[in-house]
């Protein structure tokens, strides 16, 4: 089965713009490509994680992959999907989310050797002058064409602003600049970004006379269309310090059983034919497929030591006769109590349950936060060293669960 075989049927590739050249071109080791990832935190999610696996997938078959860190189109923010335009965020948050991105991005694609290039678009669209970039690519674009675009459709409803609607020019023009600097043929991204892609395929064409590639990941949904990556409102986090091993373990051990063997093709690197025997495993052969999936992505991310530990934390939380000996805990001191007693929201805080505390709040009002089986609905509760000193137990949601002892 060669490569974009194998992609097809792991359900990967949802359009493209030259399927005979595109084939040809990966399958052979020829392509080098591009992936987009704007800063707009200081970690990537499971949301990127879709992109992550193609570019390993690509690289593996001799295909030269090429990072592009968005500190420039980050400055904008894609209005792709969105009913409100995005955060604007300080230069400076943009560069220190760029540098968490490069670290993550380091641990998972082999950079060595020139087998991967990794560069920030604010390098060469920071530095634009904008009337003489109206003249070098202005004509190429067509505003009946951008606002019939897919990714501005949410934002037409509530109105475009201008300053979103140069997105796809910066977006087109990143391509066109690797084209130009680095031999860059073809992009890929989400199937969001068709619209875009399209736009930088044309730009090149216009300005160099040459035929450029664009290829759509599938994006990852559940069995209701909704978007995975997301538990209880909030991002699943590739950063252990935002979302710990356990955590992650446990948002992959829990998918539906409709989504289970579509994640495992979309995400694990597990071989097609092994995939196949899955295909036919029902009812409770599902939970097994469950924690393969949920092995392998931790493993993936977090490494073999850490994703052995939340196996053995989740087989021992919620497997029969449990104990909660290798339950994900948090030892406190003197130092973190006020008067021999700590807050409920700075509890969970402490534990990495929550990002701020008013996450916290909600999760509380909402009655999403037990303490040793008994929910808790005050964000006001206390816990004192006494409750401490024995072990407290809390749990968020229906399967996160986290020991606290002093």
């Amino acid at each position: 089965m060669t490569l974009y075989e194998e992609l097809v049927e792991r359900g990967l590739i949802a359009q493209v713009t030259n399927e005979e050249e595109i084939r040809e071109m990966i399958n052979g080791g020829k392509a080098t490509f591009y992936i987009g990832f704007d800063c707009t935190a200081d970690s990537l999610t499971a949301g990127h994680f879709m992109a992550l696996t193609l570019m390993k997938r690509l690289q593996m078959a001799g295909n030269k992959p090429i990072a592009l860190i968005g500190g420039g189109t980050t400055m904008i923010g894609d209005p792709s999907g969105r009913t409100d335009m995005r955060k604007m965020l300080t230069i400076e948050d943009i560069n220190h989310n760029a540098a968490c991105f490069k670290r993550q991005m380091e641990s998972f694609i082999d950079f060595s050797d020139g087998k991967a290039l990794m560069v920030n678009n604010a390098d060469w669209l920071l530095d634009l002058n904008y009337v003489e970039l109206l003249r070098e690519v202005g004509a190429c674009f067509s505003v009946n064409n951008m606002l019939r675009a897919e990714c501005y459709k949410q934002r037409m409803e509530k109105g475009l602003s201008f300053f979103e609607f140069n997105y796809m020019i910066m977006q087109s023009y990143d391509f066109y600049y690797l084209f130009k600097n680095y031999n860059c043929n073809m992009q890929f991204g989400g199937d969001d970004q068709w619209s875009n892609m399209l736009g930088g395929t044309e730009l090149i064409r216009k300005k160099l006379g040459k035929d450029a590639h664009a290829m759509t990941i599938t994006l990852l949904t559940d069995s209701q269309g909704k978007k995975m990556g997301k538990t209880a409102g909030n991002a699943v986090w590739l950063d252990a310090a935002k979302t710990s091993p356990y955590e992650f373990y446990q948002y992959w051990r829990n998918v539906d059983d409709a989504d289970v063997i579509k994640c495992i093709k979309m995400l694990t690197f597990i071989p097609i034919e092994t995939i196949r025997e899955y295909e036919k495993w029902e009812g409770s052969e599902l939970n097994k497929a469950k924690e393969i999936l949920a092995f392998e992505l931790t493993q993936m991310i977090h490494g073999t030591e850490e994703a052995e530990k939340a196996q053995a934390a989740a087989r021992a939380i919620f497997g029969a006769g449990a104990s909660d000996a290798d339950m994900p805990s948090t030892a406190l001191c003197d130092d973190d109590l006020t008067d021999g007693a700590i807050g409920i929201l700075d509890l969970m805080s402490r534990g990495g349950l929550i990002a701020s505390n008013g996450e916290g709040r909600r999760l509380v009002q909402q009655g999403g936060v037990s303490v040793d089986g008994e929910k808790v609905t005050d964000p006001a509760t206390k816990i004192t060293a006494d409750q401490l000193s024995n072990g407290v137990v809390i749990k968020k949601g229906k399967k996160v669960f986290h020991k606290f002892t002093f």
